[in-house]
């Protein structure tokens, strides 16, 4: 699997360009932004991108969706539960104050267990609800892309609508850390590190060992 880092946008979004060496299509995770930088790493590796997935819905993620689209004719993809959420006129509004772009709606609503198949890797789904109700990972093994539920060191905020404490922390601890701990975690921003561990993150993340 061909994995690009790309930290893109105003609020240094983690953004992953994930190609399949064999086929070479390819699935942009949470453009942020800097959609010229992501098709010009897509161009260096010949990849085709045939589908934007956003890991949850906060504009600092999506941003990019449209003029990404414009330019691939990529799916856009979103949890179902994301989709319904920020499509709420009152959400809409309070994010509005960030003052980035809209994403068009999405091309492919997605949900817990799904797979989505680029080229002849397979990403799975795994719904982890608490930073936003339809906050997803994306599984393709010893890969896992956090979005904004696990950083390295850190977890996501839960002070926006849609966010939730005791949620977050379950998505974790049932759904994340009970994965192999030699799972690869690539986060959706880089507070604490480019890239980490399950292992590494149940042993020291400090939200998760209760050393904050």
């Amino acid at each position: 699997m061909i994995i690009r880092q790309l930290v893109v946008g105003t609020m240094g979004v983690c953004c992953y360009l994930l190609g399949c060496e064999e086929t070479r299509r390819a699935a942009v995770i949470d453009p942020g932004g800097d959609v010229d930088t992501i098709l010009a790493a897509a161009q260096d590796e010949h990849l085709t991108i045939d589908y934007i997935i956003n890991t949850h819905g906060h504009p600092d993620h999506d941003c990019g969706n449209g003029p990404l689209k414009a330019a691939t004719q990529a799916r856009i993809v979103i949890h179902r539960e994301d989709a319904a959420f920020f499509a709420r006129p009152e959400v809409k509004a309070y994010f509005s104050m960030l003052g980035l772009p809209a994403s068009p709606p999405a091309d492919m609503l997605v949900k817990d267990h799904d797979i989505i198949a680029v080229g002849k890797i397979s990403l799975t789904v795994i719904h982890t609800p608490g930073h936003t109700p339809g906050g997803i990972c994306l599984y393709a093994p010893p890969h896992l892309f956090t979005g904004d539920t696990l950083f390295v060191d850190g977890v996501g905020r839960t002070d926006f609508p849609g966010g939730d404490t005791a949620t977050l922390m379950s998505s974790i601890r049932k759904r994340l850390l009970t994965l192999p701990p030699e799972t690869k975690v690539w986060p959706g921003h880089g507070y604490g590190g480019d890239v980490s561990t399950i292992g590494q993150e149940a042993r020291h993340n400090p939200f998760l060992t209760g050393d904050f």
